[in-house]
């Protein structure tokens, strides 16, 4: 007996190493091959916009609940579009600031802009829903409403659509606004280093796990289909992802399709956000597990099984804490002592490879932003701080989602935006 616990905790040592390491050369091996096929050669200027044969109209919905502080410069920078035909729909969501007022006031002067009232608060699907339902056209643009969209954006976004049939949805590149401080820094880095990396190596490997919520484009045809976002979920984003795929809608990452946002620079609003992104991948998975690793959805493996990984890799870190916690009151035999929690020679080598991964990640996107090596410096804080907050929301969440309550609303306030400077 004493013998099988030990090779057990051997093999969970060994797994709580290698997987982070592998995974990481995973991902980097698969953004450099996209890089190479998608992205050589290409920079983010005008005379390298893509030729459309075609443009569609477009609707832009920004949903909207107590906005009244980002509201008006989202929507003035969205008049800006360099795209011939589009509408913008803001939906209000049952505001208790002066969100309505700014609406109502922005679309007499700006002729594109169409308002929509809802009496009571109902969550961000719902609003979008709502938004969806009432738009003009087949195409839609949704983004949030602190998002200050690039101007070419829209052109960038719909060169998928007017190529792919099959396209349901384009996620676009979000970027960092607020970088006051250490929080806001990092995750600077990390949009590029970590969330765009990643997206462009599940486009290489299958399917993508999640659109950025922030600003994505969507065929209403597709979205119909899948019956459109679902009103109790916490994350409007991942569940309609898995929905698109699901049924074998194609989903895009179109980096050229920026976006400039607000993010948490406080801890706990930062704690917030990653729980709530945590608990919608645990809800979205509970909810696909019986068709999802079925043949036809074979794509979709990827995804679920680096998903599940992820969960049980961060119940393991909590253990291996646990167990030394332990060891620091009571005697423990020698298989289950945990000399430190401060890495060795692993340590060293898992952190040159987060940063031979920044580097890369952030000489890629630095087509996209310039000047943003910058943060090179401060992500060697990455690892410290979004990796425990990685691992302890996920430990949260999986609970949380099991036993929420399935028909609870999913209604919002307004997060934790950061300093603006």
């Amino acid at each position: 007996m004493e013998d099988m616990l030990s090779q057990f905790f051997s093999g969970l040592n060994n797994f709580l190493f290698y997987y982070p390491l592998f995974m990481t050369y995973l991902w980097l091996i698969g953004a450099l091959f996209y890089f190479k096929h998608w992205e050589t050669g290409l920079e983010h200027q005008i005379e390298d916009m893509p030729k459309l044969p075609e443009s569609p109209p477009v609707s832009i919905i920004v949903p909207c609940h107590n906005e009244e502080a980002n509201i008006r410069e989202t929507l003035l920078f969205l008049v800006n579009q360099k795209y011939p035909n589009f509408e913008i729909v803001a939906i209000n969501d049952g505001s208790t600031d002066k969100t309505a007022q700014i609406l109502d006031d922005l679309s007499s002067s700006v002729k594109k802009l169409r308002v929509i009232h809802l009496a009571k608060n109902q969550g961000k699907a719902m609003a979008l829903q709502m938004g969806s339902l009432m738009s003009a056209n087949e195409f839609l643009i949704c983004i949030d409403a602190d998002t200050l969209l690039d101007e070419h954006a829209t052109t960038w976004i719909m060169s998928h659509f007017v190529k792919g049939s099959r396209v349901g949805a384009v996620t676009g590149n979000p970027r960092i606004r607020t970088r006051s401080t250490l929080l806001g820094r990092i995750q600077v880095g990390e949009f590029s280093a970590i969330i765009g990396m990643i997206k462009r190596a599940q486009r290489i490997y299958g399917r993508l796990f999640t659109i950025s919520g922030v600003v994505s484009g969507f065929r209403k045809t597709a979205l119909h289909q899948v019956g459109y976002w679902d009103i109790n979920t916490v994350t409007d984003d991942i569940n309609i992802s898995w929905k698109l795929q699901m049924n074998h809608w194609d989903i895009r990452f179109e980096p050229n399709a920026l976006c400039w946002i607000l993010t948490p620079e406080t801890v706990k609003g930062l704690w917030q956000q990653r729980l709530r992104w945590a608990q919608g991948g645990v809800e979205a998975l509970l909810k696909f597990r019986r068709k999802v690793f079925t043949w036809p959805k074979r794509r979709m493996w990827g995804v679920c099984i680096e998903y599940l990984m992820s969960i049980f890799w961060a119940y393991c870190m909590v253990l291996v804490v646990l167990i030394w916690l332990l060891g620091q009151v009571i005697p423990l035999p020698e298989y289950l002592q945990v000399p430190s929690l401060i890495p060795g020679w692993n340590g060293v080598l898992l952190s040159t490879t987060c940063l031979i991964q920044f580097g890369v990640s952030l000489m890629i996107d630095s087509r996209y932003e310039k000047g943003i090596g910058k943060v090179y410096y401060w992500m060697v804080w990455y690892p410290m701080v979004y990796w425990l907050l990685t691992v302890f929301t996920t430990v949260v969440a999986l609970p949380k989602a099991i036993f929420k309550k399935r028909q609870a609303l999913g209604i919002w306030e307004s997060p934790d935006r950061g300093l603006r400077l």
